[in-house]
């Protein structure tokens, strides 16, 4: 049912979504505006109606009459926890253990016997999964880990998992998933790296040991010193515009060990001043060129 508009709702500017909240072509620039501000993610013109199916249910649980005050509330310093709410409902979080197999297989055939070789001689191996939802990408870097390399957890090595949703931090760090996210896994890893409690599948210590979940905005600071040998980075640019991209694919540059290995998504290519220095190694894999 269509809500009926006020005087000031109407004084607002028509609506550019029908429904129940009143969302002008104002409104949705500002949302843009602020999205691509806090998280880099660009919103054309035609995801207006992404934006009013998402948000909707956010006015309602406000208590909010209309878009101008939603945009009102996510502009103010007591509004950061909403504009934070607000980027994690805009964001789609697909994700499922050994997605993009073809990755997993190049990172345990290709890199890890060179990084087993460093870990088990004392040296420092360190992979970092930049946007990793649920937990389901970093858990499946260390299966593949600890496949290729079963002394990890006694060793110099680490996963760092980040991602701009505290929720979805949440989750990774509880390590339960229900039947659905294990069906596409292998039945040799289920049995021997979950277990089946009341509460769902649960990961094992080994993994858990070896993942550390931090929330991370990926057009933020990046606090991390030590660079990394692996870093995957997939399925996340795709929602940023071309500008904020290249500046992505340029940042992971000096955070990758020479001859570090970046994984990408099946449909997202590097550009901008990184190609220079990121060659191809695989399918959507680069590795960072060895300096002149």
């Amino acid at each position: 049912m269509t809500r009926s508009s006020g005087p000031n709702e109407q004084a607002a500017g028509p609506g550019i979504v029908e429904g129940e909240f009143l969302l002008t072509a104002s409104d949705f620039k500002t949302i843009a505006q602020i999205v691509h501000a806090h998280a880099g993610i660009y919103l054309p013109e035609g995801k207006a109606a992404l934006v009013y199916s998402r948000l909707a249910k956010r006015l309602r649980s406000l208590g909010l009459r209309n878009f101008r005050e939603y945009c009102k509330l996510v502009q103010t310093a007591e509004g950061v926890d909403e504009r934070q709410a607000m980027t994690a409902a805009l964001t789609t979080n697909v994700t499922r253990f050994m997605r993009e197999p073809h990755h997993f297989e190049h990172l345990e055939q290709e890199v890890m016997p060179h990084l087993a070789r460093r870990a088990r001689a004392g040296g420092r191996v360190r992979l970092w999964s930049a946007a990793c939802s649920n937990g389901q990408e970093p858990y499946s870097i260390a299966i593949t880990v600890l496949s290729a390399m079963p002394e990890a957890c006694d060793l110099d090595v680490k996963i760092l998992a980040t991602d701009i949703d505290p929720n979805m931090i949440a989750e990774g760090k509880a390590g339960i998933y229900n039947d659905d996210a294990l069906s596409a896994l292998p039945l040799h890893h289920r049995r021997r790296w979950f277990e089946k409690t009341a509460e769902g599948w649960s990961v094992a210590a080994e993994l858990r040991q070896l993942v550390a979940f931090r929330e991370l905005n990926l057009v933020g600071p990046w606090p991390m010193k030590g660079r990394f040998d692996v870093i995957f980075c997939r399925n996340v640019v795709i929602y940023f515009d071309d500008e904020t991209q290249e500046r992505i694919w340029e940042r992971f540059v000096p955070a990758l060990n020479p001859g570090g290995v970046l994984y990408i998504g099946h449909s997202e290519r590097v550009t901008g001043p990184a190609v220079a220095q990121l060659e191809t190694c695989g399918l959507t894999a680069y590795q960072l060129r060895a300096a002149a």
